[in-house]
């Protein structure tokens, strides 16, 4: 069945994310449905091996990926991303949210051998392992820090691993160099704060 988007000559095969978001605001279903099928690929890239081991039973990732999508399209009316990056931190953020509530709800449930004590402190996910819990909480921290543009840049990069032509479309650069640019221009950001929180501990 063809998309309602190509009825028409005059628009092109792929609908950028703002003009989904405008149509989404004015009720229409069917480019909420073509935005949520969009970014549900991408989402559950990102959150493969986020949930710690001990807590991959309580919620199917996928779920969480889907209410993710769910809340922050119904919250378009409060939240105007300008930008596909600040929408993608966005998503981001609800996201890690809802992986820290599943693993807040892990440590108030007693476990099937009643030793809680266990509990509290849930094994690392994938990336923790990879890097090392402390780095990663530097790293988080760090990237809370940044201004907008250089946080969506290392996100976009780092954790989406969008190409910098893609990088260009979803921050509204003119070029793959341009994004390429801020990018760097971003990671030695992140990088310095990250320095300076080690010199802090």
């Amino acid at each position: 069945m063809p998309d309602d988007a190509s009825s028409s000559g005059s628009q092109p095969a792929v609908e950028s994310t703002a003009v989904l978001f405008d149509r989404i605001r004015q009720g229409d279903e069917a480019a909420r449905r073509r935005l949520f099928e969009r970014f549900l690929p991408i989402l559950r890239r990102w959150a493969h091996g986020r949930l710690p081991g001990s807590a991959r039973g309580l919620a199917d990732t996928d779920d969480l990926v889907q209410i993710t999508l769910i809340r922050a399209l119904n919250r378009l009316t409060e939240f105007e991303p300008r930008r596909e990056g600040a929408f993608l931190s966005y998503l981001r953020q609800i996201l890690l949210n809802s992986v820290r509530e599943e693993l807040r709800r892990a440590s108030r449930k007693p476990s099937a051998a009643g030793v809680e004590e266990s509990l509290p402190d849930p094994s690392p996910s994938v990336i923790e392992q990879a890097v090392g819990r402390e780095t990663m909480v530097r790293y988080e921290s760090a990237l809370a820090a940044l201004p907008g543009e250089h946080r969506e840049a290392v996100i976009l990069r780092i954790e989406f691993d969008y190409s910098y032509p893609e990088i260009a479309e979803a921050l509204g650069r003119p070029s793959a160099n341009a994004a390429r640019m801020s990018v760097t221009r971003a990671l030695v950001k992140l990088a310095e704060a990250m320095d300076d929180q080690t010199g802090r501990a």
